[in-house]
Order: C-alpha cells, then sequence, then structure tokens
C-alpha cells in the first residue's frame, strides 16, 4: 500500500514538513510506502477552466501537475498538508490541487483522504474544511483522528513542542492506515460500490 503525501509548505523543512513526518513514521510502521510531493515553491498556475484536460486526459499546462497524476492513480491514500495563510491553504497548493483534482479523470473512489494544517494561532479549521472538500467531491473516504488534524508553530521546529498536535498526527496515521487496509479487503469481497450514470444538471434553464 502507497500514500501520496503533498507538502504546500515553501518550507521543505518546516513545520507543515513536521507534521507530515510524525504520520510517515507511523505508516512505515504499518507497512505502508510513502512519498512526498513538495509543491510549495513552484510555479503552478491555477486553473483556467479551459476543459481540453476532458480531451487530453491531462492538464494542458505540463508542470507537476501532470508530473502527479500517476503516482497519484496509484496510491491507496493522499494526505495533504498546508500552512495557514489567512484562514486558507497556500495559494500554490490550491492551484495544485485544483488542477490535479480536475484534469485527472481515473475513479478515485475509496481512495483515503487526510487533510493537515499548521498555523501560528488561527484559521485551522477553516483551511481543514477546505482541503477536505476535495476528497468529499471525489467518493474519497476522508480519516478522522482525536483532534481536527492542526499542529501549531511559528517558526521552523516549533511545531516539535506540540505534544497535543504531533499525538493528533500520529493517530490520524494509524486510524487512516486502518481504513486504507479495511477499505482493502471490502474491495476484494465486495468490490467498489455500484456508480450511477451521472445527472448533470444546471440551476439555470434557458425559457422557450
Amino acid at each position: 500500500m502507497k500514500v501520496m503525501m503533498v507538502n504546500g509548505s515553501p518550507r521543505s523543512k518546516g513545520n507543515t514538513f513536521l507534521a507530515l513526518n510524525e504520520m510517515r513514521g507511523i505508516f512505515e510502521k504499518e507497512g505502508i510506502d510513502t512519498e512526498m510531493v513538495q509543491v510549495g515553491k513552484m510555479s503552478i498556475r491555477g486553473c483556467i477552466a479551459c476543459g481540453k484536460c476532458s480531451r487530453l486526459d491531462r492538464c494542458v499546462f505540463d508542470d507537476a501537475v501532470n508530473g502527479s497524476r500517476a503516482l497519484f492513480e496509484e496510491c491507496d491514500g493522499m494526505v495533504i498538508g498546508s500552512p495557514v495563510y489567512y484562514a486558507s491553504a497556500n495559494a500554490t497548493l490550491v492551484a495544485f490541487l485544483d488542477r490535479l483534482f480536475f484534469s485527472s479523470h481515473f475513479d478515485k473512489t475509496m481512495k483515503v483522504g487526510a487533510s493537515v494544517v499548521v498555523a501560528r494561532r488561527g484559521g485551522c479549521s477553516a483551511t481543514f474544511d477546505e482541503l477536505n472538500k476535495y476528497f468529499t467531491i471525489s467518493g474519497m473516504p476522508v480519516a478522522s483522528s482525536q483532534y481536527w488534524n492542526c499542529v501549531h508553530g511559528l517558526e521552523p521546529g516549533d511545531a516539535g513542542e506540540d505534544g497535543e498536535g504531533l499525538q493528533t498526527m500520529r493517530t490520524l496515521a494509524r486510524n487512516m492506515s486502518f481504513l486504507m487496509k479495511s477499505i482493502a479487503l471490502g474491495k476484494e469481497r465486495f468490490g467498489l460500490p455500484e456508480k450511477e450514470e451521472w445527472i448533470h444538471t444546471h440551476f439555470i434553464r434557458r425559457q422557450d
């Protein structure tokens, strides 16, 4: 089994990395491989809604988004980590996720997702909710922990002093491991849930 870990912080070894690395240690003990994707400092533009990915089956902008697609498809779970900027995720990370989720058309059903947020003080819950929406629109179960998945710290290394936050990360990794393994067993016995043909509706209709 494998987990894709996305670090949205521009500080590759900062507090977001510490939180993700705390999880990675548990994944290793659980026999689950991990691969870290560092996107915080990359030059990644946002989606322009051109719709070309529906024909090309990839994003029209050939950057780290297309480069991460194969890893996303093969993994059993994804962890997204972000610092908090104005009660929101890093804009580069959001651009990466918007385009990755929208342009990758493989079935994401039952891949397990988890989001991790790091802040000096506030804005964690808003950012946590923002990141979880990528999973819930994609049929991906969201792993939970003993508290909201947040760690606190300002300067690099501060998160190492947040004992409760790091414990929350370890609990999250154990719960996520259990969920991925349970889903794998369920897929072997029952398969994936039946899918209906998508009913595509709009809120505005032309009047005759």
